[in-house]
């Protein structure tokens, strides 16, 4: 790999800052209960994310004063409630109004298939709970920071998007092929600040490929947005999880690269496994690869500071013929990895320029 300019350092790939920025779930001091990336523990400025698994009558909370969340069943159904004024981080208060409520049906486990979604939008005094209904269900909830919340109490509402609305894209070529659920895009979710999708990636391929950055505002050309991957791998072509509410314990690896320039060096080259996380602040990222024994799904989240919510990126030019290369190309014959492609706004073709 070379650098874009003479400023770019040449990525070594030691991941020499793999303490800094990656998080194995299997060093979690405690695993049973949800664990938090991103903002709200400083790692980050604008991005978060809250994993757990949540057994059955037990719930997670917070306030909505600061953040605006998706909340992504990974496993399971759950419910989710819009709550009056006085809710704060953690209470889940049952006492509090409800100011409303939604049931999402999920999904059995990330490969079977796109799962519906809760949004709720920042709003002063407002807060959220999410709780298990009669199952153990393991859930994300994606948050980024916002600064004007303006939802008033009569007006709050949850927004509700159907599994099956979830656009559904092939992107990619031969063994860059990928699946992309974009459940929470510019295109698809009215939101502030949060963008959010899903990358399936079958064994042996690679994904989130050529290289790109997105942590500059350059308008019309790229955004900043501090980025969260969230991963789970299976078996390879594997319908059977034996207990989806349960983190596998099989030793399925994937690996994600990230690295910087002069000005602002990262070096991140992590073997991840379900559960574990890597956070990018900056710099160019990708590829993330499948081992050719393991599917490999991530949880992409995306946050920035600019007055505009869209992801628009750059590539390494070090890189450019990569997508090239696709033409001609047939799409990974595997997939969709889960249901049947679904995409109202349109698939993309082999040869498509866009990554993830």
């Amino acid at each position: 790999m070379s650098g874009m300019d003479s400023g770019m350092a040449v990525p070594q790939g030691s991941g020499a800052d793999n303490g800094r920025w990656v998080r194995h779930f299997a060093d979690a001091p405690q695993p049973e209960h949800p664990i938090v990336h991103g903002w709200q523990t400083g790692e980050l400025e604008h991005a978060g994310l809250l994993m757990g698994t949540l057994e059955p009558d037990s719930s997670v909370g917070g306030g909505l004063s600061e953040q605006e969340i998706i909340v992504v069943p990974l496993s399971g159904s759950c419910r989710v409630q819009a709550l009056g004024p006085g809710v704060t981080e953690g209470s889940g208060d049952a006492e509090a109004v409800i100011l409303d409520e939604v049931t999402l049906a999920g999904r059995r486990e990330v490969f079977s298939g796109p799962t519906d979604i809760a949004y709720l939008p920042p709003g002063q005094g407002i807060g959220y709970a999410v709780m298990s209904i009669d199952q153990p269900v393991r859930v994300a909830i994606c948050r980024a920071r916002v600064s004007r919340p303006q939802a008033s109490d009569a007006a709050y509402r949850i927004t509700h998007l159907a599994a099956a609305d979830v656009p559904v894209e092939l992107r990619g070529a031969g063994v860059c092929s990928r699946e992309v659920r974009n459940l929470g895009t510019p295109e698809v979710l009215d939101a502030e600040r949060i963008i959010a999708c899903e990358v399936l990636t079958p064994a042996g391929n690679w994904s989130s490929y050529p290289p790109h950055k997105h942590d500059e505002e350059r308008p019309g050309e790229e955004t900043a947005l501090e980025e969260i991957y969230y991963f789970e791998t299976r078996p390879a072509g594997s319908d059977d999880i034996p207990d989806p509410h349960r983190v596998p314990q099989a030793d399925l690896v994937g690996y994600q690269r990230v690295y910087g320039t002069g000005d602002r060096p990262i070096d991140v080259l992590a073997e991840v496994r379900t559960g574990d996380v890597v956070l990018v602040p900056h710099g160019w990222h990708g590829p993330s690869m499948a081992a050719p024994d393991a599917d490999l799904y991530y949880l992409n989240v995306m946050a920035g500071p600019g007055a505009e919510r869209a992801w628009r990126i750059c590539y390494d030019p070090a890189h450019d013929g990569v997508r090239a290369a696709w033409a001609g190309q047939p799409v990974d014959p595997r997939l969709p990895l889960g249901a049947a492609r679904n995409s109202p706004i349109g698939g993309k073709r082999a040869g498509d320029g866009r990554t993830g």
